[in-house]
């Protein structure tokens, strides 16, 4: 349907899960993507597969806790491609085990998982505000939240981290809209990737009992995906959603109907 042919897209955490199934599907609708990784080499890779599937990107090693790395991963889009049109920060990490009470958290556990999920959002949003208003005709912001920062569901921390990127896409989406800039972010339940997981455990498959007991997780009875979760995002990343702003977009598999 080519919904974002001829944009440039910068996509955080590209390298695996819900990230580098966006690079695919983006490239696939025609954009020419920067694929963003902390991990240089998924990062190649994610931008290797894109090149195998047609489409075009680029690969950057990017932290994003760091602002002159995702500084670096938008001026990328602009001397490769002339320009920045979507910024998708998707990459995001996990407690440090499944289950973690809440008054385990270490003060360097907080600052972990605040300085990916909660400051490297906003090094993004700032970073793509900057470079819309310098080119003067909008842009498209998409955030990865969760739906542990609409309910309690999960790590307290966390959903409460996830909970500040919902807030920072709706005050931002409200103070950027006069400026043709519009900002959304998708809101995931249980996506099993490479999330969480070790690098050792990464890109292997999952224990069918775990996928069995994810399935039930969800009224719908079936595993939410990256590619579902791409497809949201391509959504609110494209003209599809022109008139959308300010949206957390569940992907939950009605998960926050009960």
């Amino acid at each position: 349907m080519n919904l974002l042919q001829g944009k440039s897209v910068v996509i955080t955490g590209a390298g695996s899960g819900i990230g580098l199934a966006s690079a695919l599907l983006f490239a696939r609708e025609g954009a020419r993507v920067v694929c963003a990784d902390i991990r240089g080499q998924w990062a190649e890779d994610a931008a290797r597969a894109v090149a195998e599937g047609g489409g075009t990107a680029v690969a950057l090693t990017c932290d994003v806790s760091n602002a002159a790395d995702v500084d670096a991963a938008v001026q990328r889009a602009v001397d490769e491609f002339g320009r920045l049109d979507v910024m998708f920060n998707n990459a995001g990490i996990a407690s440090n085990r499944v289950g973690q009470p809440f008054e385990e958290h270490t003060d360097a556990d907080v600052e972990r998982l605040f300085a990916v999920n909660g400051r490297g959002v906003f090094h993004g949003c700032r970073a793509a505000v900057v470079q819309f208003k310098k080119q003067g005709d909008g842009g498209v912001i998409v955030n990865t939240g969760s739906i542990a920062g609409i309910v309690g569901w999960g790590s307290v921390v966390y959903g409460s981290i996830k909970a500040m990127v919902i807030q920072l896409t709706r005050a931002l989406a409200a103070e950027a809209a006069p400026h043709g800039i519009r900002v959304n972010c998708v809101c995931p339940a249980a996506v099993l990737t490479n999330f969480g997981r070790s690098d050792d455990d990464a890109f292997t498959e999952l224990d069918p009992e775990l996928l069995d007991m994810a399935k039930t997780l969800h009224p719908l009875g079936r595993l939410i995906t990256a590619e579902d979760c791409a497809s949201a995002a391509l959504y609110l990343a494209s003209d599809m959603s022109a008139n959308v702003t300010g949206l957390a977009l569940p992907v939950d598999g009605g998960y926050l109907t009960k």
